[in-house]
Parts: structure tokens; C-alpha cells; sequence
């Protein structure tokens, strides 16, 4: 049986050590126009970071998540958008490396382990916000309510949500470890991959990314009325709206 020493000594494991740290990484070319496989990784990065602030700011609203329901709804359909953009840049990567773009192969993959724990990662925070809506628009009562047996315990929507919380909490805990020291090297340490190309068409697809998060979010917290009850900063249908959907309410007025 391999001890701990030996399993870190594997050339594997010393790669994933040595990409999640900084201490080495992958050479991505640059392109003209969009920047290639280094503006994809500049804004897979960049979406990662937003996911993390508003990852955290939700994981906050757990604390008490009844008198912060609104919060966790807005909060939880912010994080759509971004979590779509940052499928759908390394979906692109994983597509243009395995049709034989030139460019991409010679960036690389990365290290297996990631590889690996990729789609779990994907499929848990899409079933986890996909189920978070479902739980909105089915209301309270519907959603409580089982709509099958597993294992001889009744199954209800909430409790699909709280499962794929705790398989997104494991899988992207993992998943941070290994990429929040390259995600910030490529943004916020002053690296020279700030400057690669497309980084205008990178700021249109980020802004657009939070402008339909915002709408999201209020249409979600406009529909979450059965889930709170009566009191001031609700809606007429019972929902808690936060400050910043009353202030963009009160200014239509």
C-alpha cells in the first residue's frame, strides 16, 4: 500500500501540485482578435472569480436562510449567467482540444485529476441552481411535498436540492483548491494575460452575462411569494424583495 510520501511523489499528483499552486503552467498560445486559448483562459477565469464572490455571498444567506430567502433567490439567480458562461468556455476549450485545433493541443489539458472531477462539477452546480428555480416556481407547498420513494424515504424537490448541494460543496471545494491560485494570476496579479486580445468582446460578454443576472433575479424574487410570509420590504404576494430590487422599483415610480 502506497504511503501519503510516495502517492505525492507520483508524477500525477506532482503535476496537479505544481498547476494549482503556480508554481508551473500551461503556455497558452495568443491569438489575434479573441486572444486564442489565453483569452479563453482569461475569461474562464475571470467568470470562476465572480462564481466564487457570489458563491460566498450565498453560502452566507445559509445562516438563516427564512429571514434571508429573498437574498438567497436573488442571490442564487445571479449565479446562473456566470455558471452557464464558465460551462460553456471550458466546454469550448474540451471541443476545439479533441477536434485538433492546433492551438488548443498545444496549450495542453490539464492535469487528470481535473479532468476528472470537471463534469462533476458542471452537473452539481447546474442541478443545483436548476433546482433552486424549480423549487421558486413550484412554491412551498409543491415542493415540500414528496414526489417519490428512494429507499423507502419519501423524495420532495427540497431534498434534491440539498443533495446536490452537498455534492456541489465537495466537488467545487476540490475544484478551488486546485484553480484559485492560476484564476488570480491570470487576473488580479498584474500578469501579462490581462493584455492578450478580445478583451473588449471579453467585457460585452461579462456585461451581458450580469445585465440578464439582474433581470433574473428580480423576476425570481417577484415569484418567490409563497416561501415568506407578511411584513415590511414584501411584495404583495408575500415576497421579500431585496434593497437593491426595491431602490430599481421605487425609481420607475
Amino acid at each position: 500500500m502506497q504511503s501519503v510520501s510516495d502517492l505525492a511523489s507520483t508524477p500525477a499528483v506532482a503535476a496537479l501540485v505544481a498547476e494549482a499552486t503556480g508554481k508551473e503552467r500551461r503556455e497558452d498560445p495568443v491569438l489575434p482578435r479573441t486572444g486564442g486559448p489565453a483569452g479563453n483562459a482569461v475569461l474562464t477565469a475571470w467568470t470562476g472569480l465572480v462564481l466564487l464572490v457570489l458563491s460566498v455571498a450565498e453560502l452566507l444567506t445559509l445562516f438563516n436562510v427564512r429571514g434571508l430567502l429573498s437574498w438567497h433567490v436573488a442571490i442564487g439567480a445571479l449565479l446562473i449567467p456566470p455558471a452557464l458562461m464558465k460551462t460553456a468556455t471550458t466546454g469550448w476549450r474540451i471541443l476545439r482540444y479533441y477536434v485538433g485545433d492546433a492551438s488548443y493541443q498545444a496549450a495542453g489539458p490539464p492535469p487528470m485529476a481535473l479532468r476528472l472531477l470537471g463534469p462533476l462539477v458542471v452537473a452539481s452546480t447546474l442541478g443545483l441552481l436548476g433546482s433552486g428555480v424549480l423549487l421558486v416556481l413550484l412554491g412551498n407547498d409543491t415542493s415540500q411535498r414528496s414526489f417519490m420513494s428512494f429507499l423507502g424515504f419519501g423524495l420532495s424537490w427540497v431534498a434534491v436540492h440539498k443533495g446536490f448541494f452537498v455534492v456541489w460543496g465537495a466537488a467545487t471545494g476540490l475544484h478551488l483548491l486546485g484553480r484559485i491560485v492560476p484564476a488570480l494570476m491570470l487576473t488580479v496579479s498584474g500578469s501579462p494575460r490581462l493584455h492578450v486580445p478580445g478583451g473588449s468582446a471579453r467585457s460585452v460578454l461579462i456585461g451581458a452575462a450580469a445585465a440578464i443576472a439582474v433581470v433574473l433575479a428580480v423576476l425570481l424574487v417577484r415569484t418567490e411569494g409563497t416561501w415568506g410570509g407578511d411584513g415590511p420590504g414584501r411584495l404583495d404576494d408575500g415576497a421579500r424583495v431585496p434593497a437593491p430590487v426595491v431602490a430599481m422599483q421605487q425609481s420607475r415610480v
